[in-house]
């Protein structure tokens, strides 16, 4: 396998959903903007949505593919009835979950969003729109599971392409919604439901070909199946500690009005380069790096991880500098229409900027995890995360009332690079990496080459700047083009240097 090629194919599908998915909060930002029905769509869909970054980026990955490879060495009989035991249980205990969210669903918004306890109105309102959206829970962490499947197998484009499905079909439900002018916040709850059961459908008919899931009722509770949920929860909690950051910001950013909403828009805007830098990478690689490691080839183990971390900084760092150069640019161009004001753009430009800084940590904290999750060590990242919310907790609450939501970003990203801190000092302790002397001469062509884009990127930027006022109607042509021009210019040089030699990354 090789590394960079299968991110390529993971980034490509990851990218088109991402398009989508801003052309959907295109048209939501322009119908609702950041109104009461914003914020109480935004909380609805913030748990199952939460559920799903959560279980499909890595997380269900990094505890299900070194249990279910270890099975799948012995024979492949022994892989289907690990498989189907976890398939059968997983459903199980999401079909309660589903349950009791339906019946407490007061309860779990006003722990999302306490502040909106204050409006009883607004507060209705999300309970309503949560109990909607709250089955897509069940569908998208089982659709998760089949992925996990698929990526075991070195497959990664039907996974990577699932959420396509989500971005569509709210798509066509605002389109319905403006049409036949329904209840768009509604509407939308109803199709983030409705999605969720038809991405799980797509998946099963794609995995069929390595597993065909089957119920079973007999020993599904021994030590292999206890061992495998030891290492999930754990892993929910590392794996997705960006995620966890967020929404603990959500409920803090409650008590401002307008506050989730720009959070939920910077949020939109900085996954993108999340999901390339950090997902994609880590997800490609732990299949791999887990087989090495099971079967102790200490070469190549050191070269997935070494590859790993290289790519994860040739996406990252250019992505980085290019939020903090043009978050506001960026901002407008996407989301600033109809109902979404220049106010709006400014407030949600401050905190995509202060999470472009934190966009280098959220993806190697992603990278330096999996080194742990393919040992079978999934408590060493969970410990690592607690620190990491707790820092973010503490910084939010303390800061909160003097900065206002701004804070939020800023925790996440400061408690993340501590994070990355942590895990450095344990990898060198442990043992588990040995830099190769070629790794920190690419660091260096890539920061160089990072640097000299972003001087075209801001260049470009200040050059343009009359075609990219809040009040021009092509101003997200232009900033596409600008952007284009920059990252093809960047991969440009990055080819030239020798950066992306696909036989460089052969795995």
């Amino acid at each position: 396998m090789n590394l960079l090629k299968s991110t390529y194919v993971f980034s490509f599908y990851t990218l088109i959903s991402r398009i989508l998915g801003y052309f959907r909060d295109i048209l939501i930002a322009a119908t609702l903007g950041a109104s009461v029905f914003a914020d109480a769509f935004f909380v609805a869909f913030r748990l199952p949505n939460t559920f799903r970054r959560l279980f499909s980026e890595g997380t269900f990955n990094a505890a299900f593919i070194p249990s279910y490879s270890s099975e799948m060495v012995k024979s492949e009989k022994s892989g289907r009835k690990f498989a189907n035991e976890i398939f059968t249980l997983l459903t199980i205990i999401l079909l309660v979950i589903i349950l009791l969210g339906e019946i407490f669903t007061p309860f779990l918004v006003y722990l999302i969003a306490p502040g909106f306890f204050l409006d009883p109105d607004k507060f209705n309102f999300a309970v309503q729109l949560t109990r909607i959206t709250f089955p897509f829970l069940l569908f998208v962490c089982l659709s998760s599971f089949f992925s996990a499947i698929l990526n075991t197998h070195n497959k990664f484009a039907a996974a990577a392409a699932a959420p396509i499905i989500l971005n569509i079909i709210l798509i066509i439900s605002l389109i319905i919604s403006y049409i036949y002018k329904f209840d768009y916040a509604i509407n939308l709850s109803y199709a983030v439901s409705i999605s969720g059961f038809i991405q799980l459908l797509f998946l099963i008919f794609f995995s069929k070909s390595f597993y065909k899931p089957s119920f079973t009722f007999k020993s599904y509770l021994n030590k292999k199946v206890k061992f495998f949920f030891k290492k999930l929860l754990p892993s929910i909690f590392s794996s997705g500690i960006t995620q966890i950051n967020i929404f603990i910001g959500t409920i803090i950013a409650s008590f401002q009005a307008g506050a989730v909403s720009y959070l939920y828009y910077a949020d939109r805007i900085y996954q993108i380069n999340l999901a390339i830098a950090g997902i994609a990478v880590s997800t490609v690689s732990l299949p791999t790096l887990t087989k090495a490691i099971k079967k102790k080839f200490f070469t190549e183990i050191n070269k997935i991880q070494n590859k790993s971390f290289e790519i994860s900084l040739l996406f990252s760092l250019p992505a980085s500098f290019g939020l903090i150069i043009g978050s506001e640019e960026i901002v407008s161009g996407l989301f600033g229409y109809g109902s979404f004001s220049n106010v709006d753009v400014i407030l949600t430009a401050k905190a995509l900027k202060i999470f472009g800084f934190g966009i280098p940590a959220f993806a190697l904290i992603k990278v330096m995890s999996n080194l742990f999750f393919a040992r079978d060590d999934t408590k060493t990242p969970f410990y690592i995360s607690l620190i990491i919310v707790i820092i973010n907790l503490f910084i939010s609450i303390i800061f909160f009332r003097e900065i206002g939501f701004i804070i939020i970003p800023i925790a996440t990203s400061i408690s993340t690079w501590v994070g990355v801190f942590i895990y450095s000092i344990l990898l060198v302790r442990f043992d588990f990496i040995k830099f190769e002397n070629l790794f920190f001469l690419n660091f260096i062509k890539i920061l160089i080459t990072t640097l000299i884009m972003s001087f075209l990127f801001d260049y470009l930027l200040e050059y343009f700047k009359d075609f990219l006022t809040y009040t021009n109607n092509y101003k997200l042509l232009i900033l596409l083009g600008i952007i284009s021009f920059a990252a093809m210019f960047y991969m440009l040089i990055c080819y030239f240097l020798g950066l992306l030699k696909y036989k460089n990354f052969n795995a």
